[in-house]
């Protein structure tokens, strides 16, 4: 079974970057489309961006377009996000998610669905303060 691991978050100062990565066990992530989702205290989970099976299509909220990048690297079986001029209002804890029916290839559908994901990491702590 497929198994996820979040890695990469931590402390940063507004204007700097992060570099997250979903790291994949059990089952190659490229038979899978990769979501990053994040939840900040009393807030929904929502989804920051997605990207398909094939690493052809990806797909960002309008919070994080421009300053998000969403990538695949096949060789270590990952799927990162790298996070550029973060702002405190990035602060969660973000989580990467496997969904079997690659619904980020197409563009339009539920691939920011939360329940379009049935394979979840722990999370790692994204923490943006002056």
């Amino acid at each position: 079974q497929l198994q996820l691991v979040e890695s990469g978050g931590g402390l940063s100062q507004p204007g700097r970057s992060l570099r997250l990565s979903c790291a994949g066990s059990g089952s190659p992530l490229n038979s899978y489309g990769i979501g990053w989702f994040r939840q900040a205290p009393g807030k929904e989970r929502e989804a920051v961006s997605c990207i398909s099976a094939a690493g052809s299509n990806t797909m960002y909220a309008d919070s994080v377009k421009g300053r998000f990048t969403i990538s695949r690297d096949k060789a270590k079986n990952t799927v990162n996000l790298q996070m550029d001029n973060l702002n405190v209002e990035d602060t969660a804890i973000y989580y990467c998610a496997a969904d079997p029916k690659n619904r980020c290839a197409a563009r339009n559908g539920r691939y920011f669905d939360p329940d379009s994901y049935n394979s979840w990491g722990q999370g790692t702590q994204v923490t943006v303060s002056s």
